[in-house]
């Protein structure tokens, strides 16, 4: 088989170039053929029809002398009067279409010759009709040279729609022949295909089976590749976990070493500012106010060691819980944003870590908002769904693409990180100028 396969390869494709510029070649020359024929009969029908309604138009001229020879009222000259100028036209229109041949033009001469005899008879009996001289009139008409003429009209018309049908058949035997040449050229391609076809058969086989070679070995490869980076994802999503989790951790130590440490210096400092301002009395007032400025600056500096600790591990999550954690969340950041939050939150059945992965994902949310979003007004929900808990965070900001998210904006990878690793998931919706929806799904606690 494989003897055979490189003869196959360089006669396939030149014979099949060939086919294909003959079959081209027999097409065009039949549609070339086929369109003059077609042409010609298109020519050959306005002549017909050109001679055809001449014909008519001088026999209605006939027909409207005689009638009005016989009764001499006038209305019997409207078909006269109508075919007088229609003539001229047909005549001109003959000799367009007759233009380039010779022979036709001739006739049409010949043709207009006689018509234009016929119709100064016709007038001069018509003069003499209505001068009184019915005779004369009548004489005029039947004069042989009148009947010759109507004679050499019906028969040169005759001629040219004998001549037209002639040109008609001619044409539709020309295209039968483009018919004929265009079936035996395309049998005769037909045939060459196949034998292209069998030669590339030939050459097909041996590529096909060393593409299933090639197939095996890449599927192999993917397969190698596609372990490893399922075994990369896994790795580095269970480090993304640990390093979340060591976060946390000394989030919690310094928190608790915060709250403890400076805590106590900081509650002993005012007591002993207390201690001083007792002492000291009413005896020196500026040192008194110096100690109250003290005692404002301490509380300063508790508040926010108490926010900072908040931020760091919130206290109120082990103490009150998520729904009353999430409340004080939404209460604390509309106070220092502007912003007006309304909270729809369920109690919910969620372990220690699930509660603190649904309050990172709402604190993040509303950090985000506060910073990008440029909203007025954010909904957060809570809610039990079955066997899920559903958390939902939604503002009427200006929004984004998600699409179009830049790899250093790790905010959003950071809350999906957070559902999935506590065998969540999480959706992002958001359109420009239509806000932001976040929404997650977490099960429930077994």
């Amino acid at each position: 088989m494989k003897r055979f396969s490189i003869p196959a390869m360089v006669i396939s494709l030149p014979l099949a170039i060939f086919a294909t510029a003959v079959l081209i070649t027999i097409n065009e020359a039949s549609f070339h053929e086929s369109s003059q024929a077609t042409e010609k009969i298109e020519e050959a029908e306005r002549v017909r029809q050109s001679v055809d309604q001449l014909l008519e138009t001088v026999l209605d001229a006939e027909v409207a002398t005689y009638g009005f020879l016989l009764t001499g009222e006038a209305n019997e000259l409207a078909p006269y009067d109508a075919s007088s100028g229609s003539v001229s036209q047909r005549i001109i229109q003959l000799r367009a279409l007759m233009k380039g041949q010779p022979e036709n033009l001739l006739a049409v001469e010949a043709l207009a010759s006689h018509i234009q005899r016929r119709q100064a008879e016709v007038a001069a009996s018509m003069r003499l009709r209505k001068a009184g001289d019915d005779a004369g009139a009548r004489q005029i008409l039947a004069s042989t040279a009148g009947k010759e003429d109507v004679q050499m009209i019906r028969q040169l018309s005759e001629k040219m729609m004998s001549d037209s049908l002639k040109e008609t058949q001619a044409a539709h035997d020309q295209i039968s022949q483009s018919l004929m040449l265009s079936r035996i050229g395309i049998a005769t391609m037909g045939l060459s295909g196949l034998l292209v076809f069998y030669m590339y058969l030939l050459q097909t086989e041996a590529l096909l089976t060393a593409g299933k070679r090639e197939q095996a070995s890449l599927q192999l490869e993917r397969d190698r590749l596609e372990k490893q980076v399922r075994d990369r994802t896994a790795r580095l999503a269970q480090l993304a976990t640990h390093l979340q989790d060591v976060r946390e951790d000394e989030r919690e130590h310094l928190a608790r070493e915060l709250h403890d440490e400076l805590g106590a210096l900081l509650t002993a400092a005012k007591l002993d500012v207390a201690r001083i301002k007792a002492r000291l009395g009413d005896t020196q007032p500026e040192a008194g106010q110096r100690l109250e400025h003290l005692n404002v600056t301490l509380n300063s500096g508790i508040a926010l060691k108490r926010r900072i600790v908040e931020d760091l591990r919130p206290s109120s999550l082990s103490n009150l819980g998520l729904v009353a954690s999430l409340e004080i969340l939404a209460r604390e950041f509309a106070d220092h944003s502007g912003l007006e939050i309304k909270t729809s939150l369920e109690p919910v059945e969620l372990d220690e870590s699930a509660q603190l992965t649904v309050y990172r994902l709402v604190q993040e949310a509303l950090t985000n908002i506060g910073k990008y979003a440029g909203a007025t007004h954010v909904d957060i929900g809570l809610h039990n769904k079955q066997d899920l808990v559903t958390v939902d965070v939604v503002d009427d900001g200006q929004g984004f693409d998600t699409a179009k998210v830049a790899p250093v904006h790790q905010g959003l990878a950071g809350m999906r990180h957070r559902v999935e690793a506590a065998g969540g998931q999480l959706r992002i919706q958001s359109e420009k100028a239509r806000g932001t929806h976040i929404h997650a799904e977490l099960p429930v606690a077994s």
